[in-house]
Formats: C-alpha cells, sequence, structure tokens
C-alpha cells in the first residue's frame, strides 16, 4: 500500500478571463474547479494507474468537505483529518494575458490535530511506501517531516520525498527510497547552477553518499535523470510538442515511477513510466487521464532526445 500525506490541499479555482482589466469588474468566460496539492496529486494518478494507495493529511470546513467528495468520485481512497476550525484553502487562478495565482494560507493546524495523522500513520507496515511532498503549513514544526520518518524507522517502510531545501537535506539520514529534486532544487541544494548533464550525475550522487536510495532529477522540457541504488544512471527525454501546463508534472512523475517498480521491481521501467505520466499531464488540461499515459508510454519518441545542457 502507498500512503500519500498533503499537509496543506486545496482547491484550485481557476478562471479564465479575456483581457483582464486590473481596478474593474471583470467577468469569466469559463470557470473550474479542481482539487490540489502535491501528495494529492500524487494519489490521483496512482489512482488512475490502478495502483492502491490512501491520501492522508488535514482538511476543514466546507471546502475541506467537497475536497474529500470529488476525490471519493474520482475513486481516490482518502482518509484525513478533520479539523475543528477553519477552512481547506482555495487557491485562484485567473489566466488571462499572463496568470495570476492568489494561494491561500490554509487553517492552522495543532499538536493534538497532528497526533491523529501520527495514529493514521502508526498503521503504516512492512513494504508499504510514504510519500511526503510539497511544503508545510507555517502552523507545523520545521521538522515534521524528520519527526515522522524517526517515528516509522527500523521498520521497512520505503519513503518518497519531494521536498526542497532542508526539509530535504534534514531527512537523507533516514536513507529514502527515492527521492524527486527538479534540476534547479537540486543546483539550490549544494549552492550551484546545473549546466548539464555531469553536473545533474555529480551532485546526485553526492545526496545517495548523503543517504539517499535513488536520485530521480527532472530537468524539465528536456527529460529526466535518475541514479539508481545500484549504481547505474539512466536518462530519458520527452516527447516533443507544446506543454499545456505544468502543474503536477512532477507529482505525476513520482507516481508513475512509484507503480513502476512496484510492478514490476525494475528502475529503467520505472523511470519509463514515470516519464510517462509526467508527459501526459504536460499535454493535458489537468492531471492525466490513464488513457493518456497508456497513449505516452507507447509513444516513440518517449525517451529520445535528451539534451544534456540544462
Amino acid at each position: 500500500m502507498i500512503y500519500t500525506v498533503t499537509f496543506n490541499p486545496a482547491l484550485d479555482y481557476t478562471m479564465k478571463v479575456n483581457n483582464l482589466q486590473t481596478g474593474e469588474i471583470n467577468r469569466a468566460d469559463s470557470e473550474q474547479m479542481n482539487y490540489g496539492g502535491k501528495g494529492i496529486n500524487v494519489s490521483a494518478i496512482l489512482s488512475r494507474l490502478k495502483t492502491e494507495n490512501k491520501a492522508l493529511g488535514f482538511i476543514a470546513g466546507f471546502s475541506g468537505d467537497k475536497l474529500a467528495e470529488m476525490l471519493n468520485a474520482d475513486g481516490i481512497d482518502n482518509d484525513f483529518v478533520k479539523l475543528n476550525n477553519g477552512f481547506t484553502r482555495i487557491n485562484v487562478k485567473i489566466k488571462s494575458d499572463n496568470e495570476t495565482d492568489i494561494n491561500a494560507n490554509g487553517p492552522d493546524i495543532h499538536k493534538e490535530d497532528l497526533e491523529k495523522l501520527f495514529e493514521k500513520l502508526d498503521a503504516l507496515k512492512q513494504g508499504d511506501y510514504l510519500v511526503l511532498a510539497g511544503s508545510i503549513p507555517k502552523s507545523l514544526p520545521d521538522n515534521i517531516y524528520e519527526n515522522i520518518l524517526e517515528r516509522l524507522k527500523n521498520r521497512n517502510i520505503k519513503f518518497v520525498i519531494d521536498a526542497t531545501g532542508n526539509l530535504l537535506l534534514n531527512v537523507l539520514h533516514f536513507k529514502p527510497f527515492l527521492i524527486k529534486p527538479n534540476h534547479h532544487e537540486l543546483g539550490e541544494l549544494f549552492d550551484v547552477k546545473i549546466k548539464e548533464y555531469d553536473d545533474i550525475v555529480k551532485y546526485s550522487k553526492l545526496l545517495q553518499e548523503k543517504g539517499a536510495e535513488n536520485v530521480l532529477v527532472s530537468c524539465g522540457k528536456k527529460g529526466a535523470v535518475l541514479l539508481d541504488s545500484q549504481g547505474n544512471t539512466y536518462k530519458i527525454g520527452n516527447v516533443p510538442g507544446k506543454i499545456v501546463s505544468s502543474v503536477g508534472c512532477g507529482d505525476s512523475m513520482v507516481a508513475g515511477f512509484v507503480a513502476g517498480y512496484i510492478e514490476k521491481g525494475d528502475y529503467a521501467y520505472a523511470l519509463k513510466l514515470g516519464a510517462a505520466c509526467g508527459n501526459a499531464t504536460a499535454f493535458s488540461q489537468s492531471l492525466a487521464t490513464k488513457e493518456e499515459i497508456d497513449a505516452m508510454l507507447v509513444n516513440k519518441h518517449l525517451g529520445e532526445d535528451f539534451n544534456e545542457n540544462c
């Protein structure tokens, strides 16, 4: 079983407005509501791949109820802690000549709420996967990732971490099964600029020396690089085409990689399925469907022409 944790999920309310005029009343041409949050995105793709998983985290108020309702409607198993106060955040995205995002803060999470999440995590058993993805709310301690991994260590649970900066560096000694920085985030970890393939390999190996088993580095439209726990290095190029949206591409890649590894126990296949999921989402208005992923997986251009210059 794969468990994902999203500390601060959201409903994303997107409005398309032709020729937005600030300071004036504008009329939307179209509107759309989607659930959001990195862990939830991972769960959504896993569910579309028919890979058993459960989304954990916190919800609050009517917006939290709506988020859970939407997940249930899409067949995404979830078991959130319901907070007594506040509201699950609603992020407003305005698409016009430019895109403007207004992201809410979300509800405060108290110590007793966090303990309820810990109780759910205590149910994880040997062989399970735990995906921790994204930033954390201001009401939670900075070391929350460390606290969770410390609580679950020595239980043969595979940790997947998709985070940045110290949030990632401080958990490497727990030997996570997979980490997935993009090439910009990889450079920021070492205060360098990643310029080419050799840089990716060099600094990914340093992360392995610090404890990470598998390091998957996404490089935007250029492709991705994997350094696996067996000392092998793989690279895969993306399918050419016009990107519709980059939102959720990295989360889709994480989901595909984990699902692929569980399916076949093969890192090369895991990377290919991860890339297929990321590519499919990039060419979709929202997270990719199973049909879009399947089509991308057999696309003859997937894996070609990885650009070694970042």
